[in-house]
């Protein structure tokens, strides 16, 4: 092929860049700006002419600017013309009785502070537990009354729905019999669908005879340790039944619906609705048994509000007293737990039941030590401490509905009941776990002194103990009583010979040492859980305890030279045998290092221990591990690694990247970071010799690069190995060590045929020639500034690469191999300068030794010639390809077929254009 006439032109890129640059014209706003503040000023009018709008202006002045909002609505917008439409007076009044209610509803409501039954429900499900067999009743239906004619009368309607009634006590039951606990749980479940479905298919009486059922159920106490697991199941669908009648109710009144808000009064409410909701009362009140009576009527205590005003607050009381019918003080606490929920929903404001609901439990007290609860507890072979916990939950619960938002008179009222009834230990745990803490705190000596009077028989008083730490960690304790406050109540935990109620307490109180003390107390602390926990590796079975314990040392020690230094932690650490959860406390640190580490470090206590923590890590990598675990241990690793920095001794932080790659070998993402690292630290290197290196820095950068060039293979990604070649090679030729770039370049070119067609991207498999071809561009770009190698002949590097893109397969019909060839014009165009349009610092490019060579531009123009070349054939194989397109040109209804004869036309247009670009650009 004859050799193109054409010569790029020669480039002056200073005068290009003044010549093609933006020219600034200065701007002229006046009194408008965008960004100035707007004012927005009600309309007086209803509608105004567009013209005349004037609804938004400048605060500074008056503009002629118009708000195109306020253009589009004609000068006024939707509130303002509501606003000028409205009485001011009726308006201004409407206002303040809706502020006035909203405020009052506010203050009667419960708020989000209030801790809900909801996050307490799991809790109880999962403590109280069991392993003996339990029974369960379920409701079989009943044949009674199907056969009733279409023309009954009313009278015997009732008379068939209180027969249905009464067959509850019939034989309609089945019980099951040694169930598991998960059995039983699942009955319950279906008995609550059960109610679902009867009630969706309008068979009201069957639902409320699956409620009674369940009802009755809380009446057994045959396994009475899961008993509050009980209540909390049947409660469930007491809750549910509850709801489904009141939305019942709320049905039938969908004709004044729209009157009806939350707050709304009984006058509002149809006589049907309040019909239905009798019919509801006086079904419940012919239930012959006490607690299926109550819990079902308390159940559905919110209909009151469609009867009158007062049915609440009347119901409220009644039902507080009908609880004292109930003989065994377990099943009474918790019949008084649920009407404290049922209350609390419905009418918080009404803290004087609650109150007595309390109280009367307080004097029925005595019964938990009477014979009935003694001979109960000594057929079903349960201990006495073990039965007065199944209170806690009910009682907790209790204090807390009447500790709400509740006056210091009215808790320290309860204080002194307490200690009327001989500082039961049972009652001032739950006082200590639902009083506020900040009440708890300030009388914590107080408290102190009641713990100490107890009778320990009955409940242990290292769990006071933990109730009390546990406010101590929400609110602080007078200043002066801190030590005071924690030898009290350590000296109760370290006695303790049980190691899993020593450790449940020293978590709590840790939290409590680590707010008011120095790191000697700590340490103190660490040494005597060490010392309890590791005796017959008690350490196992307290695993997520100790765990809390790192986590809370770490939260309020943020200084990790001066957690490091507390002698007794990284001991406590080394209990930690088991792999994953050392893993997990190991993450659970380097969180906390990177969060609030704020400055670099050198510190070598805390290199030594961090680099043992993260060692940890890096072991646990196994070819089970998932990529996100890695991923997220190799961010830790290298959040550790950046916050390294030795300062102006580059040598020792180098030995530290070298350390951290031995030790890291198994997470790449690690090695690219210290790769990154490595060169960094040759670039702030260069940055302090300002480019001029003496025999020690050149020494030592080239060590540098070495450090790069060894690491980049043990790389899988091929993609990851490419850049950093390239990255590394760009570091060595501006620290002026050009034999070494030319090795990171010469790897990179041979590297290139390897790339796979497909590569893995976040997990897809995709294709990779627009990868391949984003690299290439980069590499281009750099060997512009790269000089010839004076063994290795003219662009040895540039031909290498021509060499391989040729032989590098394809895509049929892909354009990547041309558009490469353009590129490689591009970059033999910008070599045939005078000047290139950008240097390395201190490095001589070839425009510098050749000079604009003759035979320099001669080898050019071959490899020109030679790229041109390949370009057209590639064109002449896409133009020899049988391609045909079908065109839906609709001609009679027929399809046509035409031939891709005018793609000549394309062809021809493109040689054209590099025929253009060619005497613009190359030679």
């Amino acid at each position: 092929m004859a050799a193109f006439p054409w010569h790029a032109r020669s480039r002056n890129y200073v005068s290009e860049s003044d010549m093609y640059k933006l020219e600034s014209v200065p701007l002229d706003f006046g009194d408008y700006h965008p960004l100035k503040p707007i004012t927005v000023t009600e309309s007086k009018t209803k509608k105004m002419s567009r013209k005349g709008s004037t609804s938004s202006t400048s605060s500074s002045s008056s503009s002629s600017m118009m708000d195109p909002l306020s253009s589009v609505l004609d000068g006024t917008d939707p509130l303002s013309l509501f606003a000028a439409a409205a009485d001011p007076l009726t308006t201004t009044a409407s206002m303040d009785g809706i502020r006035k209610k909203r405020d009052k509803d506010d203050s009667s409501a419960v708020g989000s502070d209030f801790e809900q039954w909801s996050s307490k429900r799991s809790e109880i499900l999962s403590r109280y537990t069991t392993t003996e067999k339990l029974s369960i009743n379920l409701y079989m239906g009943s044949e009674k009354g199907k056969a009733t004619t279409g023309g009954s009368a009313v009278s015997e309607k009732v008379r068939t729905r209180l027969e249905e009634l009464d067959d509850l006590e019939e034989g309609s039951q089945k019980e099951l019999l040694n169930l598991t606990q998960q059995d039983y749980m699942n009955r319950i479940e279906e008995l609550n669908q059960s109610l679902k479905d009867a009630w969706s298919s309008d068979q009201k009486v069957k639902a409320l005879k699956i409620v009674i059922q369940c009802s009755k159920l809380l009446s057994d106490t045959t396994v009475i340790q899961f008993y509050p697991s009980k209540f909390v199941l049947i409660t469930d669908i007491l809750d549910t039944f509850g709801k489904l009648v009141y939305e019942r109710i709320l049905s039938m009144c969908v004709d004044n619906r729209a009157s009806l808000t939350d707050n709304f009064s009984p006058e509002t409410v149809n006589d049907t609705a309040k019909e239905t909701c009798l019919n509801w009362f006086f079904k419940i009140a012919s239930i012959r048994e006490l607690i299926p009576r109550f819990y079902v009527e308390a159940a559905i205590l919110k209909c009151n509000k469609f009867l009158s005003k007062t049915g609440i607050s009347e119901c409220l009381p009644r039902l507080t007293s009908v609880i004292r019918g109930i003989g065994d003080p377990l099943v009474a606490v918790y019949a008084r737990a649920y009407l404290c929920r049922v209350g609390m929903e419905v009418a918080p404001q009404l803290k004087e039941s609650l109150n007595k609901n309390f109280f009367d439990f307080l004097l029925t007290f005595k019964q938990i030590h009477g014979d009935t609860v003694q001979n109960q507890l000594v057929v079903q072979c349960v201990e006495i401490p073990l039965y007065l916990t199944l209170y806690s939950p009910a009682i907790d619960w209790i204090l807390q509905c009447i500790a709400y938002r509740a006056p210091e008179v009215l808790l320290t009222e309860m204080m002194e009941r307490c200690k009327k009834l001989g500082n039961n230990a049972l009652l001032l745990n739950s006082v200590m776990s639902a009083f506020r803490a900040e009440f708890i705190a300030a009388r914590s000596m107080d408290f102190i002194g009641m713990i100490k009077e107890c009778d320990e028989s009955g409940f242990p008083k290292h769990l006071l103990f933990r109730s009390l730490g546990l406010n101590l960690a929400l609110a602080d304790p007078p200043e002066n009583d801190h030590l005071q406050i924690l030898n009290e109540a350590w000296k109760v935990i370290t006695k303790l010979k049980n190691p899993q109620d020593y450790i449940n307490c020293a978590e709590v109180w840790v939290e409590y040492t680590c707010r008011h003390f120095t790191k000697r107390e700590v340490n103190t602390v660490l040494a005597d859980v060490i010392k309890h926990m590791t005796p017959d590796r008690a350490f196992e079975d307290a695993y997520p305890q100790l765990q809390s314990i790192i986590q809370k040392v770490i939260t309020y020690i943020n200084d990790f030279s001066l957690l490091f230094s507390v002698e007794k932690f990284l001991p406590f650490l080394d209990m930690f045998q088991k792999e994953s959860v050392r893993v997990e406390v190991c993450k659970c640190i380097m969180e906390s290092f990177i969060k609030h580490q704020q400055e670099p470090t050198k510190d070598p206590v805390i290199l030594n221990a961090l680099l043992h923590i993260c060692k940890t890590m890096h072991d646990s990598v196994n070819a089970l591990t998932l990529e996100d675990e890695k991923r997220l241990l190799a961010t830790l690793i290298n959040g550790f690694i950046k916050m390294v920095s030795f300062g102006r001794d580059f040598e020792q932080q180098l030995s530290f990247y070298v350390e951290a790659r031995s030790m890291f070998c198994n997470l790449e993402p690690v090695l690219v970071q210290l790769i990154h690292s490595v060169n960094q630290l040759a670039m702030e290197t260069r940055k302090v010799m300002r480019g001029n290196h003496s025999r020690k820095t050149a020494a030592f950068v080239r060590a540098c690069v070495a450090f790069c060039f060894i690491t980049i293979p043990s790389l899988s990604s091929i993609f990851t190995r490419l850049n950093l070649y390239l990255h590394s090679g760009q570091v060595a030729l501006a620290n002026q060590c050009l034999s070494q770039a030319d090795a990171f370049f010469k790897a990179a070119v041979s590297l290139v045929p390897e790339v796979p067609k497909m590569i893995s991207v976040d997990g897809k498999m995709r294709p990779s020639d627009a990868f391949l071809l984003e690299f290439l561009c980069n590499l281009f770009s750099t060997l512009l500034v790269v000089p010839d190698h004076p063994e290795q002949g003219v662009l040895f590097l540039v031909r290498g690469l021509l060499n391989v893109i040729q032989d590098y397969t394809w895509e049929d019909n892909s354009d990547d191999k041309v558009r490469i060839y353009t590129n490689v014009l591009h970059l033999l165009s910008a070599m045939t300068q005078e000047t290139y349009i950008y240097h390395v610092d201190k490095v001589d490019s070839n425009d510098t030794l050749y000079g604009g060579d003759s035979k320099f531009l001669a080898e050019i123009s071959k490899l020109c010639e030679t790229v041109i070349a390949q370009i057209l054939d590639h064109l002449r194989t896409l133009g020899k390809e049988e391609c045909f397109v079908s065109l839906n040109a609709v001609c009679k209804g027929k399809w046509r077929c035409v031939s891709l004869q005018l793609t000549c036309l394309f062809w021809r247009s493109f040689l054209m254009y590099i025929s253009v670009l060619l005497s613009r650009a190359v030679i």
